[in-house]
């Protein structure tokens, strides 16, 4: 099948589900005002709802936004000094916020953030939404249609609380997470159905980290993206130094322990921050921001041929990447549309902006 007949074929299948889906979510979303104790990594589903990881209280929430258009807007974002405005507009200093994930709602074109204000278990937990005009403005839970998926073994002791959810995702009718649990092999991933019913155990995973030179189960997943490789469904995950790893959906089921292949070690002291995957040109590439590597343009040419590392190496090995230079202090990124990303950039002087990029 030609490439972009390929592509179509999957769009309409997946309005077909997300379509399915919607009808059922309509039954299980009740009106009320969500528990959330933090807000962390964000989503969005069919219709305008939004996925909200709560790592502080173990939980998934749907929101239904109410945030839909005939038509989605269209245009560049661009807020310099976000982090400012968003102080001033919460009666706090810059210094005191911390943005944790930012999401762009396909059925209106806004942009979202999730945002604590403070610090530490206690800080205040504030969903934001951006439209392209740059009109900031705090999305209010307060009696709005919602369901809650409560992770049963999620990570209960001190600072790790905080990667009881790591990464999320939606994917054909369902909800896939990252993070760790109170298990031996800490490091789960999942997938939740939804509408929401009982959450199960996760999968329990476990990698081999070439710069380490070992196997490991305790390491989380720090951001990840689902990808179709040879028609089958998989999470592309990132970790702390830096291994990608491909894991397919179809091995994650409750209770199960899988082993991730290791398909990338893109250099050790390094910690990835987001990624998304995008066409150009008619091929995919991952773009994945980190603390230490700059941004990165991973090729997945020939993904599906590696076997996975299993011996230790110094450095880099597998995927190779080329480092967008013209992009330095990625912090966040979304995909905006088919040919653009917004990010948030840690300027120079520390000033967080909000800027579209084209895509590399």
């Amino acid at each position: 099948m030609p490439r972009t007949s390929r592509f179509l074929g999957a769009a309409l299948i997946g309005a077909a589900l997300l379509a399915s889906s919607l009808g059922a979510a309509d039954d299980t979303l009740k009106k009320g005002t969500p528990d959330l104790k933090s807000v962390g990594p964000l989503a969005f589903g069919p219709d305008g709802v939004l996925f909200v990881g709560d790592p502080l209280g173990g939980a998934i929430f749907a929101i239904d936004t109410g945030d839909t258009a005939k038509e989605p807007a269209t245009g560049a974002v661009k807020i310099e000094k976000i982090d400012e405005k968003i102080a001033a507009m919460l009666g706090t200093k810059p210094g005191e916020l911390l943005v944790n994930s930012v999401a762009v709602n396909p059925s209106s074109g806004n942009v979202y953030l999730s945002v604590s204000r403070g610090r530490g278990p206690d800080a205040a937990p504030v969903l934001l939404r951006i439209d392209r005009k740059g009109k900031i403005e705090e999305f209010a839970i307060k009696d709005v249609k919602f369901a809650k998926a409560t992770l049963p073994d999620a990570v209960q002791a001190g600072k790790q609380r905080s990667e009881a959810i790591t990464g999320l995702a939606f994917l054909k009718g369902r909800v896939l997470v990252a993070g760790l649990t109170n298990e031996e092999f800490s490091s789960r991933l999942r997938s939740i159905p939804y509408p929401f019913k009982d959450t199960e155990k996760g999968s329990a995973v476990e990698i081999f980290h070439a710069s380490h030179g070992k196997f490991e189960t305790n390491s989380p997943v720090r951001t990840f993206v689902p990808y179709t490789i040879k028609g089958e469904d998989h999470i592309l995950a990132a970790y702390t130094c830096t291994p990608l790893v491909k894991f397919p959906v179809s091995q994650l089921k409750p209770g199960e322990k899988i082993k991730g292949t290791t398909i990338a070690e893109l250099g050790n002291r390094n910690r990835p921050l987001d990624m998304i995957v995008y066409e150009k040109g008619g091929k995919d590439f991952i773009l994945m921001a980190n603390n230490s590597r700059g941004l990165m343009k991973i090729p997945t040419e020939g993904i599906e041929k590696i076997e996975g590392l299993v011996k230790p190496v110094k450095d880099k090995a597998g995927l190779t990447y080329e480092t967008i230079d013209a992009l330095k202090g990625v912090q966040k990124l979304a995909k905006l549309d088919k040919d653009n990303a917004v990010v948030l950039i840690r300027a120079e002087g520390g000033a967080l902006n909000l800027e579209t990029v084209p895509l590399p």
